[in-house]
């Protein structure tokens, strides 16, 4: 079935994935033309950059952040090259947080490795965090008219993330009848990376075929 540029316009959803999960919910609360967002196993970047893993980032902690971010700006200049944020640590230490773990367990071993993969090796430009820290994406998705669902595991590291997400759109906003909050039991934050039996495709399929009309 093939479909004109006018119709194909008006059937736009997109997907987005970990960090990508909570930049799609930004685009959706700018870009009038989506008509249904799904985010799944969400990071908001800007949250964890600005107020590190688990809001426990003090004020001046944060300061020192931002000073030692700036001076690697300009040891960047000098070298003409980016330094890196490092991949995930490897080997995994005894005593490494559940998330590490979690991350280890799939950027580190034969389901998501890749020589190419930034989380599985050297890790992104340290400096990039500046522009999350400044820029909090999640400010306006009371604003969001288009349908949106929210998947994350119940186990996940960061499903507060999704839960915050969902319920400020939910307190914050005029249109909440086409918001949905998923909670997958006992899932962990990389299942819905690759987890083929337990990625709710059937609910993500019927989702976009209901809102996409």
């Amino acid at each position: 079935m093939e479909y004109s540029i006018s119709e194909v316009a008006e059937k736009i959803g997109i997907i987005g994935i970990c960090g990508w999960g909570g930049m799609d919910l930004n685009v959706a609360s700018i870009d009038t033309r989506i008509k249904a967002t799904v985010c799944s196993t969400m990071y908001n970047m800007s949250r964890v950059n600005y107020n590190g893993y688990f809001d426990d980032t003090s004020e001046e902690e944060l300061y020192e952040l931002k000073k030692s971010l700036n001076a690697q700006r300009i040891e960047d200049f000098k070298k003409q090259e980016y330094k890196l944020g490092g991949g995930v640590v490897n080997p995994l230490p005894v005593d490494a947080p559940f998330f590490v773990k979690d991350y280890h367990n799939y950027y580190k071993t034969s389901r998501g490795y890749h020589e190419r993969s930034l989380n599985s090796n050297g890790g992104w430009n340290i400096t990039s965090a500046l522009s999350f820290i400044n820029t909090p994406e999640h400010k306006f998705t009371g604003e969001i008219r288009n349908a949106v669902l929210i998947i994350h595991g119940e186990k996940a590291h960061f499903c507060y993330f999704s839960k915050d997400a969902y319920n400020d759109m939910i307190k914050n906003g005029k249109y909440t009848e086409n918001k949905e909050l998923m909670i997958i039991p006992d899932a962990v934050h990389t299942d819905l990376y690759d987890k083929v039996d337990i990625i709710p495709f059937d609910k993500i399929e019927e989702f976009f075929k209901t809102n996409l009309k």
